[in-house]
């Protein structure tokens, strides 16, 4: 589906069904360096059970047009433009690592046009390491080496992805090597940047789940411990056996930690 948002053409995935902005909304925002195939696994069950989906690809990201935005608030103000553009009065938002952050913002600033958040591999502030930041910046590989060998959990390194044929690794490299360039360099500049994640996380008043790894090591689950306190009622959901990309590496668990709340 393509759509138009602050003059320049965005892409995004429906889930294999058509999106009727009539039906509850679900707006997928992905992490930094990647795009809308990180959902995919999720997206079909939510099209298909009384749900529109738009699983997108961020400015500059994907097939959507650049250029990549440089800074969290800036995604989430055009993550608000999207749902008007959309047609939908409300969406739920189900962002990861920084798509996460994107969401938490959004939903503070522009509370009116979200229903429900879902925040996964998030924490209170996402420092990057200087090197990845200078590798990212001089577009050299070690960046996208380092986002895969610290994001993956430690099990899935060598296989055994429960969708038969995917090596996780393998992947994750090749939807990082697709990116422009200066593209991974502007998130992870946008993520170590943000810093107002507990103040929007007190501003957050529709119902949010917290879905964590037990095995992150770029947002460690204990690190969004802040934010979990900060937004009223929500509720955390720790996934075993998972690294950063949970989503990916546990889609079944992922998904039941989704399903009640967006």
């Amino acid at each position: 589906m393509k759509l138009c948002v602050d003059g320049r053409a965005v892409f995004a995935t429906t889930g294999g069904a058509h999106f009727d902005p009539a039906r509850p909304a679900v707006i997928f925002l992905h992490g930094a360096g990647f795009d809308r195939t990180a959902w995919r696994l999720q997206t079909r069950w939510f099209a298909h059970h009384g749900r529109s989906v738009l699983a997108v690809d961020f400015p500059g990201h994907g097939w959507s047009e650049g250029p990549a935005l440089t800074s969290i608030a800036a995604l989430a103000d055009w993550t608000a433009a999207l749902i008007d553009e959309a047609g939908v009065k409300q969406a739920a938002l189900v962002g990861h690592s920084m798509g996460a952050l994107v969401a938490l913002d959004c939903a503070a600033r522009y509370g009116g046009k979200v229903r429900a958040l879902g925040l996964c591999g998030v924490a209170a502030e996402m420092p990057v390491h200087p090197e990845m930041l200078d590798s990212a910046k001089a577009n050299t590989l070690k960046v996208q080496e380092l986002m895969t060998f610290w994001g993956l959990g430690s099990a899935l390194h060598k296989g055994g992805m429960v969708s038969p044929g995917l090596w996780l690794r393998r992947e994750s490299l090749a939807v990082l090597a697709g990116n422009a360039p200066d593209v991974i360099h502007a998130d992870l500049a946008a993520c170590n940047a943000y810093k107002d994640a507990a103040a929007r996380a007190a501003m957050v008043k529709c119902p949010t789940v917290l879905v964590l790894g037990d095995g992150d090591l770029m947002t460690p689950a204990a690190k969004a411990k802040m934010l979990a306190a900060a937004i009223p009622g929500s509720k955390t959901i720790v996934i075993s056996n998972s690294g950063h990309f949970m989503m990916v590496e546990r889609p079944d668990e992922a998904l039941e930690a989704l399903k009640s709340h967006v």
